[in-house]
């Protein structure tokens, strides 16, 4: 089959921008779409092509002009980028005589299949799908209609998408299967970080998240499971990308299984595996395994991103964060000790007034967090914070769920609260600058 898997542009809205000319806070996706290379990796025997359309704004037209004609348009989306595929999918419908099969899959998918219950798509990937997309593709390349894959659910008129249970297991991870790097290879000096070292590539080591944060859709991608890859297939991953100084592992938590993080960090060191490693944690991990930490960071681990979230115990609480500002200040000391640099994730509540903004710039100023990234609280459907809030939303249009928008009533008026939002955000670019 001719197979194209798209990555969708970058297409949030910002109110900031919008309504008051505040331009510094719209949201801009970077990074290679590793979802779509780790499928593309489970089908051999397909003819695939990956047009990114973050990093080629015209790749779309280019597709369109050129033949052959696609079997199959498979397309990956987070919740912003969801009303853009819809219109993509349109399009390509009505682009082609033979129109190709639509399917989509991803974090927003996963999280709210029935989203995507339109006329020009066809199937919807709910969940980890290297496996399941796979078995579809087979399934449709034999010239039948797909039945009882788990994780698919065909789109049919007239009526819902049929719900489906789902046990996730490491044979949906496919690990003996690599992603195709080599199919963004033209993009490869666009896929930066900045702020922490330039060229990046990205690797799995795991995915889905047991803690539950009521914000976070991770856990729907694994059903609340953590799944590791194999300590071989994650070195195989890294020696696929020979050219890159810097390496960014894309799991909710990488040190989740602490036995496979151990054992992955003594095989990088032995192998002689030379690259800037950054990698997600949880400041709980840090606290309970410092040993871990120092093993790592000779290994490579030169930055970790930790969801601070909050500098508030019940705040966190409400987040079902399962931590404490004291378990974070433990964590910051700690790394700090070692020489990791720290990239903070923080969550500005819609609720702040002027002193929870003054607040958390001192608490910023006077830690080590070497890059901090506030993002406003957003209830992304299909999260327990969804569930708790939809009656409150004054906003529904999902091109605004950026996580730099207020999508729930703001305690300020919206103009100030944006303004000190922006200045923050000024604030900690000169923290930025000094660290």
């Amino acid at each position: 089959m001719q197979i194209v898997l798209i990555n969708p542009p970058n297409c949030g809205r910002s109110i900031p921008e919008e309504e008051f000319g505040i331009t510094s806070l719209k949201m801009i996706f970077r990074g290679e779409p590793l979802a779509l290379e780790v499928l593309a990796g489970n089908l051999p025997g397909h003819a695939v092509r990956i047009v990114d359309l973050k990093a080629d704004p015209e790749g779309l037209d280019a597709l369109l002009a050129e033949g052959p004609d696609p079997d199959l348009i498979g397309f990956t989306a987070v919740t912003c980028e969801a009303n853009t595929v819809i219109k993509l999918a349109e399009k390509i419908k009505g682009a082609y005589a033979r129109p190709p099969v639509i399917v989509v899959g991803g974090h927003h998918a996963s999280s709210d299949p029935g989203y995507f219950h339109r006329p020009f798509i066809d199937y919807v990937v709910v969940g980890l799908g290297k496996l399941s997309f796979r078995l579809l593709v087979d399934a449709l390349a034999e010239g039948g209609v797909p039945a009882d894959i788990p994780g698919v659910l065909r789109v049919l008129p007239g009526g819902p998408l049929a719900p489906i249970q789902r046990k996730y297991a490491f044979e949906d991870l496919v690990d003996d299967q690599a992603p195709r790097y080599d199919l963004v290879q033209a993009h490869r000096d666009k896929y930066v970080m900045s702020g922490v070292g330039g060229k990046v590539g990205f690797v799995a080591t795991a995915f889905g998240c047991t803690h539950c944060c009521s914000f976070c859709s991770i856990p729907a991608m694994t059903g609340g499971r953590y799944l590791s890859h194999s300590v071989e297939a994650i070195i195989r991953d890294i020696g696929l990308l020979t050219d890159i100084p810097l390496i960014r592992f894309v799991d909710a938590n990488t040190f989740g299984d602490p036995e496979v993080a151990e054992r992955l960090a003594e095989a990088i060191l032995r192998l002689g595996v030379r690259k800037k490693i950054v990698a997600d944690v949880r400041a709980d991990t840090v606290v309970a395994n410092p040993a871990l930490m120092r093993l790592w960071h000779a290994a490579g681990l030169a930055a970790v991103v930790i969801g601070f979230e909050e500098i508030d115990d019940a705040r966190l609480a409400r987040m079902n964060k399962r931590s404490s500002l004291d378990k974070n200040l433990a964590a910051l000391h700690i790394l700090a000790e070692i020489g990791i640099r720290v990239i903070g994730d923080f969550i500005i509540s819609p609720d702040y007034d002027h002193a929870d903004f003054e607040r958390l710039a001192r608490f910023i100023d006077s830690s080590p967090i070497a890059l901090p990234i506030p993002s406003i609280l957003t209830p992304i459907p299909g999260t327990p914070l969804y569930r708790q809030l939809a009656g409150e939303l004054t906003i529904t249009d999902l091109d605004y769920y950026t996580f730099s928008n207020a999508v729930l009533p703001t305690k300020l008026a919206k103009k100030d609260f944006y303004t000190l939002y922006s200045d923050l955000m000024k604030h900690l670019h000169q923290h930025l600058t000094k660290s």
